[in-house]
């Protein structure tokens, strides 16, 4: 109830703090102006503190059809004792609102249920979000209608969050024309239930699927999405279709094979991959890319190399990848050209190296072809972990060469994790990267 009330009611607060420091003889909600009563608690919204506004007077019970929004959390009829059952109760709420705007409900309901709430409020309503609890009943999702098929009568949505859902079979959806936000947290969906809901909201700008899991082909068409946000749950071996003229912000995690046709607006890409591998990338020229994270266990190099050449213009790159190879095969990263990477990306100005990639760059030849005014224009942050003192001279040759060549550079930090080595090697490099810290203790940190 906090996060509704001071987020989206704030406004009233100042008002009435406004209106009680002009007028300190005022001491009870009584005195004020019938206005301001109203005013005041129709930006309530929990459905509890609602139900004891209402029976508190007559006049504080007349505010009621001014409500804009309804919560009702998870607990809301644990202590119910009364004849009603709970569909019922939040069904004889709604009714005496005149115009919802926001229905939040976490509380247990039914199919039933929520197709007499739609009914009352589904002109007016404009967000909804519900805790749907229905991941595990596969009987639940045959009812007809089921919990999903009546959210088409909300046909004036504006964004939809769902929590627990089971989407097994195609939602009997109209088209929601107004829908611009879908969120969809905790779900089990097949490929062509999935499509068909996408296909009903053809106006969306803001995506999101948290923890979804049974998707193994994903193809996105939505001609007006800016920001979407995809985890799916599994094995990490989705692939992923998505043409988006307007994408923005994308962010990917259990995906095996990427495609995206369109990204001439993309500024802010991050791919992940806990569970599987990535094999194949397919982005074109990211010529507005702005931040650019790669992470997970194993990378095809193909897709690593096709990436950092695809975003030359990146400001911010985080790289976390711990192994490269083919199939089965765990590959360390190869060499990468020091000099050669920073003239690729010659705006990078934060650069988080985790794992391989650092490896990479610490290589016998990595620092071979530096040339006389060779400089890193850009860069003014590098984060560093350190896991191994293995090639520890390279190693240090590398931080230097940053610290050197980085004529903007403000800050660097080292992380050093446990090294498994107990070799006498492990306290010399230590010493070497104190020893660093010492020398530019304006700029080096140790984490």
């Amino acid at each position: 109830m906090v996060r509704y009330f001071h987020r989206k009611h704030k406004e009233a607060q100042i008002c009435l703090f406004i209106y009680l420091s002009s007028f300190k003889i005022i001491t009870r909600m009584d005195s004020l102006p019938d206005a301001i009563v109203q005013y005041i608690l129709s930006h309530l919204n929990n459905a509890r503190d609602v139900a004891a506004c209402n029976c508190v007077s007559k006049r504080w019970k007349e505010s009621l059809p001014y409500l804009r929004s309804l919560y009702f959390p998870r607990n809301s009829f644990d202590s119910h004792c009364g004849s009603d059952n709970p569909d019922s109760i939040v069904w004889k709420m709604l009714s005496m609102i005149v115009c919802l705007e926001e229905l939040v409900v976490y509380s247990p309901f039914t199919s039933a249920g929520l197709a007499l709430w739609l009914l009352l409020v589904h002109s007016s309503l404009k967000h909804l979000e519900l805790r749907m609890d229905n991941i595990t009943e596969y009987q639940a999702c045959l009812d007809s209608p089921s919990k999903l098929d009546c959210i088409s009568a909300a046909k004036n949505l504006e964004s939809l969050k769902l929590w627990g859902v089971l989407m097994v079979n195609p939602p009997k959806w109209d088209v929601f024309k107004n829908l611009q936000s879908l969120e969809i947290v905790g779900a089990r969906l097949e490929d062509p239930a999935f499509s068909a809901a996408l296909r009903a909201c053809p106006n969306l700008t803001n995506l999101v699927l948290l923890g979804c899991e049974g998707v193994r082909s994903v193809s996105i068409e939505l001609p007006y999405l800016e920001h979407c946000k995809l985890d799916f749950y599994g094995l990490g071996n989705c692939s992923l279709s998505l043409t988006c003229p307007k994408i923005e912000h994308l962010e990917v995690q259990g995906c095996s094979w990427i495609r995206v046709r369109e990204t001439t607006c993309l500024r802010n890409l991050s791919i992940a991959n806990n569970a599987g591998r990535v094999y194949m990338v397919d982005f074109g020229k990211l010529s507005a890319l702005e931040f650019l994270s790669m992470r997970g266990v194993q990378w095809c190099w193909d897709a690593i190399s096709k990436m950092l050449e695809w975003s030359s213009e990146v400001k911010h790159l985080y790289m976390k990848v711990e192994f490269t190879g083919d199939l089965e095969t765990l590959l360390p990263f190869p060499e990468v050209d020091f000099v050669e990477f920073f003239n690729s990306h010659p705006k990078l100005q934060k650069f988080d190296i985790h794992g391989a990639m650092f490896a990479a760059l610490c290589q016998k030849n990595s620092l071979k072809n530096v040339e006389p005014g060779f400089v890193i224009p850009c860069l003014e942050e590098v984060v560093v972990q350190v896991r191994s003192p293995l090639n520890a001279e390279q190693k240090m040759s590398t931080l230097e060469s940053l610290l050197k060549y980085g004529k903007n550079l403000k800050t660097m930090g080292i992380r050093i994790l446990q090294m498994k080595s107990s070799h006498s090697s492990t306290d010399d490099f230590f010493d070497e990267i104190c020893r660093l810290r010492f020398m530019n203790r304006k700029i080096v940190r140790i984490e």
